[in-house]
């Protein structure tokens, strides 16, 4: 292939247009091995149809001494180097930048000499050095020079992507709220417990697991043979018990203008990661399950995972949109299967249907403006709606402020209600969480490119703030209404009254038969 050609304005070689095609032509320079890797790396982790995160990188290296005791009162230990990694990254890639604009500068005189043979800048050494020159060693120059900023963008194009990966991958600054440390701060309590003086009543405790055994509600040999450990089958009113405990949670939340959605069990795993969701947390542990995929696939199509929270779907409906001012807060209810891919050994606290890999879950979701007065607003509505729940239900419960190490990636700040399992009273006094409930200001929607226009100030736009709850989680409140409810003399579990309408008028489970 030729490198030059007649320039159709001129009866010689023009050496700009041979400068020109020597710059097309291919070549395997390091800058273009450097870009495959990059780019087969990044498709790998990050399909081209993901939204493009927005992590706010500026105020990390501001700021790296409060990430970095963010990150360890998380227990984030990795992470907890990350701040101090991107500002010496950056100290590296604004380097490149200088020693790139100097070769750029030069590489604009010499496309000005190839021009002009006849230099402007007769007492520049460099300029008279480029006069000196023939035309073949222009051109060499040329590649020379193109070769050398490719390296360097090349370094560069690796710098923004570690510090971008390192920065996404920092949790969210905690609230001030939320306590240091590893204890919650309990914050009240709903409903009486169901003994006067704890543990001083002759008062017969059974488990949900005995209780449904004997009342024919509970199978989990069978759901052990289908499925495996960790799966349940519900049968006869506690079927029913299920769809009742649903339709309340989501007459509770419609009833306050929450807006009711149907989402997916199914989501890219992209949005789950973008939401907080990794498939192992900081543990170790296994959170959630990835659809394996054919070989033909890998690579080639977006990797899918189950939803280990309606949560995910829900803020993925605006995943890449502009919300207006006006529409915030958005507020969904939505009702899902839920899958998790909890590790764990088996005993109380896996015994059962307190934790279990797949679950009904009623999830609250909203969006609100980026200001914590407004989040805060909706933080509290949520819980309000699980406490009239809870203490709806006769179920025993205390409200917790949890504490830094127990908050999720993507959580500023967590509420948490726990009830009162008498089958777990040798595991922490009986408590286990039901809700939950946490405001993660704009994190979210940095990652998933939710973004709203304000208009208040000039149709600026800015990143929304979510929060997240759980409305009921049916397996856990189910087992608490059978343990609470279970009257041991007559052999029976008394059903909720606000669950009535949806029981067919049954207000007891009997071995005996059915009462209403």
């Amino acid at each position: 292939m030729t490198t030059t050609m007649t320039c159709p304005r001129q009866s010689f070689t023009c050496l700009q247009c041979s400068l020109r095609l020597a710059q097309r032509a291919p070549q395997r320079s390091p800058r273009r091995l450097f870009s495959i890797s990059l780019d087969r790396k990044a498709k790998a982790s990050r399909p081209s149809i993901a939204p493009k995160p927005s992590i706010d990188t500026k105020h990390i290296r501001q700021n790296p001494a409060l990430y970095e005791q963010n990150c360890v009162e998380r227990n984030h230990k990795e992470q907890s180097t990350f701040p101090a990694r991107i500002n010496s990254l950056f100290e590296k890639w604004h380097g490149h930048q200088h020693e790139a604009r100097s070769l750029r500068e030069q590489n604009n005189r010499l496309k000005l000499q190839l021009a002009n043979r006849t230099t402007l800048w007769d007492e520049d050494s460099e300029a008279r050095g480029l006069k000196e020159m023939s035309k073949d060693e222009l051109i060499k120059e040329a590649r020379t020079l193109k070769d050398k900023i490719g390296v360097i963008e090349g370094k560069e194009s690796a710098i923004n992507a570690e510090i971008e990966h390192m920065a996404a991958s920092i949790p969210n600054l905690t609230s001030d709220e939320t306590p240091r440390g590893d204890q919650p701060t309990v914050v009240g309590y709903i409903n009486k417990h169901p003994e006067s003086v704890p543990g001083a009543s002759d008062r017969v405790w059974k488990s949900h697991v005995y209780i449904g055994n004997e009342l024919n509600l509970l199978d989990f040999a069978g759901a052990a043979t289908t499925s495996g450990w960790g799966w349940y089958i519900l049968l006869n009113e506690a079927a029913q018990l299920e769809q009742a405990l649903v339709q309340y949670a989501l007459s509770a939340a419609r009833r306050r203008g929450w807006g009711m959605v149907s989402p997916p069990s199914m989501v890219y795993s992209h949005i789950a990661a973008a939401c907080g969701f990794q498939p192992r947390d900081q543990n170790g542990e296994s959170q959630i399950y990835n659809i394996q995929q054919s070989a033909d696939d890998v690579g080639r199509k977006p990797e899918l995972s189950l939803a280990g929270t309606a949560e995910i779907p829900l803020a993925g409906m605006k995943a890449n949109k502009t919300l207006d001012e006006s529409e915030l807060p958005l507020k969904h209810v939505g009702v899902s299967r839920s899958y998790r891919a909890e590790a764990g050994a088996r005993g109380i606290e896996t015994k059962g249907l307190y934790r279990v890999h797949e679950f009904t879950k009623v999830e609250m979701f909203a969006w609100t403006l980026p200001k914590s007065s407004a989040s805060t607003q909706v933080f509290e509505e949520m819980l309000a709606i699980q406490t009239e729940i809870l203490k709806s239900l006769d179920v025993h419960c205390r409200i917790l402020e949890m504490p830094s190490t127990d908050l999720g990636a993507s959580a500023s700040r967590k509420c948490d209600i726990e009830a009162f399992f008498p089958s777990r009273k040798l595991k922490d006094e009986g408590w286990g969480e039901v809700t939950s409930v946490s405001t993660c200001t704009d994190y979210q929607s940095r990652r998933l490119a939710t973004r709203v226009d304000m208009r208040s100030q000039g149709t600026k736009t800015a990143f929304p703030y979510t929060v997240n709850g759980t409305a009921l989680a049916v397996p856990r409140v189910l087992a608490a209404i059978l343990e609470n409810g279970w009257d041991e003399e007559q052999r029976l579990v008394k059903i909720p009254e606000v669950l009535w309408p949806w029981m067919d008028g049954l207000r007891v489970i009997s071995a005996n038969g059915r009462s209403r």
